[in-house]
């Protein structure tokens, strides 16, 4: 076909098809119209029954009324030419695709070349355990020497999906009989073999600790938090003062929300994490009982997985590196076997939901300062006559914080943030250091963590018992 020829079916293509778009636009308006005159108009049947002055429509209105009304708290926040019942049904949609989405990732997050999954073991009781007042069961750990002959003793609360089996990960007997330290874990309220509690809060959690240190005959102890076991460390320094000879902090969580933190701060922090895990996060803090579901299908359906996708974890190379260690991975599944035991759901969403919920206190409230005295006619008398010694709040003993600079699952920031609100802490930035590298299974940073806080090793405690002499000779004369 030549050129010209070409140029003049093209040019009759191009008008057949503006004609016929044409008369599909005037089709659609002329179906329009007579919709509009057929079932929409005054007379129609539609109109007459679900119209505004039908019997339905005057019924309906006063509710949607009131609903528009309550929805119109979200004008300030669309913009003016939407509606806020239509923009509530929207998100009420995408929110219901996310949790499918979600639904999706849970079910189908193992790789069809990953090996089988092994089946979770219940292991037969083996923990002993202490009686509170309140009649429930606390489950604990001792290692290292006995409390009568401990220089220093240790507790240790642990972390989300853990038990009384982890304490100080890979931490060897003859370390702690170098530095004389007797070391302490429990398995938190529904964990392990402890007893759920019925209303768990952080206070609650620093009044089981004091009671399990009464009940072993611990006096002063230092409390060592890791992750989230923070949180009940962080208690133990508000409510339970006196009874503490310092904390050691170890990648220490803080409430992402707390309404302290700039924005940079909080920014610095989510920007960390996944998306998954900030959704857990959202859901715990809005809609806790929604994680019951996810949880369910993880770490509760009988079978073991991949601690990073059940916890929605973003790791470093150093971390995961150390995930595939046979030797680790033996470890945390044990440990997870040993917290999820009971196999109720509800304590670890109450753990979840601590995290990102008000504690009751905040940081600015471990802080040592001064106590303002009243100004008084009487205060004024006391002061002339006796010198009354200044009074402090906050606590009083040592905070060391170490920190691994690679760590995504708690961001340097919240370090960042909790030494802006403690600066009297000492905080120990590790250069490459992940979430797990530094605390797990490493014998020279043990030794290094034990001789930061306690010194240099000098054993056990020697119990010497003092002999009266002049009885022994009397009673052997005799």
């Amino acid at each position: 076909m030549e050129s010209g020829e070409w140029a003049k079916v093209k040019v009759c293509l191009t008008e057949f098809m503006k004609g016929a778009a044409e008369m599909a636009s005037e089709l659609g308006k002329g179906c329009r119209d007579i919709v509009k005159q057929s079932v929409i108009n005054q007379d129609s049947y539609i109109n007459m029954k679900f119209g505004k002055d039908s019997y339905v429509g005057k019924r309906v209105r006063g509710p949607c009324h009131k609903l528009c009304n309550k929805f119109s708290v979200f004008n300030h926040y669309l913009p003016e030419d939407k509606d806020p019942l239509h923009a509530c049904f929207v998100i009420f949609f995408v929110s219901l695709f996310s949790f499918a989405v979600l639904y999706v990732n849970f079910e189908h997050d193992q790789p069809i070349t990953s090996p089988p999954l092994k089946q979770v073991f219940l292991h037969p009781p083996s923990a002993d355990r202490v009686l509170l007042p309140d009649g429930r069961y606390m489950a604990y750990r001792e290692r290292g020497v006995s409390a009568d002959k401990a220089r220093f003793s240790i507790i240790v609360p642990h972390a989300f999906l853990s038990s009384r089996l982890a304490g100080i990960p890979g931490v060897k007997d003859s370390l702690l009989e170098e530095f004389g330290i007797h070391l302490l874990t429990y398995d938190l309220p529904g964990f392990g073999e402890s007893d759920p509690h019925p209303k768990r809060n952080l206070k609650s959690s620093a009044t089981d600790m004091s009671f399990l240190a009464d009940a072993l005959r611990v006096n002063k102890f230092w409390v060592v938090g890791y992750s989230s076991g923070s949180l009940h460390a962080w208690a133990a320094l508000r409510y339970i003062p006196v009874r503490l000879a310092g904390a050691a902090m170890f990648a220490p969580m803080v409430n992402p929300y707390d309404p302290i933190m700039t924005r940079e701060e909080r920014r610095r922090t989510w920007s960390k994490w996944t998306r998954k895990r900030q959704i857990m996060y959202f859901l715990a803090r809005r809609c806790p009982r929604f994680l019951a579901f996810f949880y369910r299908r993880s770490f509760l359906s009988g079978k073991h997985g991949q601690i990073d996708r059940w916890l929605s974890l973003s790791l470093g190379k150093r971390d995961k590196a150390l995930m595939e260690d046979p030797v680790y991975e033996e470890f945390w599944q044990r440990d997870v076997e040993e917290s999820i035991r009971q196999g109720n759901v509800k304590p670890f969403v109450e753990e979840a939901a601590l995290q990102v919920s008000n504690w009751g206190f905040g940081l600015s409230d471990l802080k040592l300062q001064k106590i303002k005295r009243s100004r008084n006619v009487l205060t004024w008398l006391k002061s002339m006559l006796i010198e009354a010694p200044d009074e402090y709040s906050g606590f009083l003993g040592p905070i060391h914080i170490w920190q691994g600079m690679d760590d995504k699952v708690v961001p340097p920031s919240m370090t960042d943030f909790v030494h802006r609100k403690l600066p009297g802490a000492a905080v120990h930035k590790l250069p490459y250091e992940g979430h797990f590298t530094y605390i797990y299974f490493c014998d020279e940073c043990h030794r290094q963590i034990f001789t930061t806080i306690l010194g240099a090793p000098q054993g056990p405690l020697s119990i010497s018992l003092e002999v009266d002499h002049t009885n022994v000779e009397a009673k052997i004369e005799q």
